[in-house]
């Protein structure tokens, strides 16, 4: 079994940061890529990051230069830095990961979301 766990929303006001967090925990021998996708009231869920196990990063057009994704891999944990936070960016933040548990399986799992907030 793995669970990933987000925390870090919140609500904040216009041109403010957050940083979120993403805990991978259970059975896991590897993890690959890890993202940050979100969801806003009445749209579809759309991608906002991800990253390689080496460290590549890809961003959506609409968070580049404001957003940075990281992770370190001996927490099994990875990250969102948000800043210059605009309106528009607020969403429930799910973070999701393709993990190993030791067999050539690879399972893209997802946490619960996280919500933010941000406030004009």
């Amino acid at each position: 079994q793995v669970q990933l766990v987000e925390s870090g929303g919140g609500l904040v006001q216009a041109g403010g940061s957050l940083r979120l967090s993403c805990v991978a925990s259970g059975s896991i021998f590897s993890i690959n890529a890890m993202g940050w996708h979100r969801q806003a009231p009445g749209k579809q869920r759309e991608l906002v990051a991800t990253i390689t196990s080496a460290g590549s990063t890809n961003y959506a057009d609409s968070v580049k230069g404001r957003f940075t994704i990281s992770r370190d891999n001996g927490k099994n944990t990875g990250y969102l830095q948000m800043n210059s936070l605009k309106p528009e960016d607020t969403a429930v933040y799910y973070c999701n990961a393709q993990i190993s548990g030791g067999s050539y399986t690879v399972i893209n799992y997802w946490g619960q979301g996280t919500q933010v907030t941000v406030s004009s």
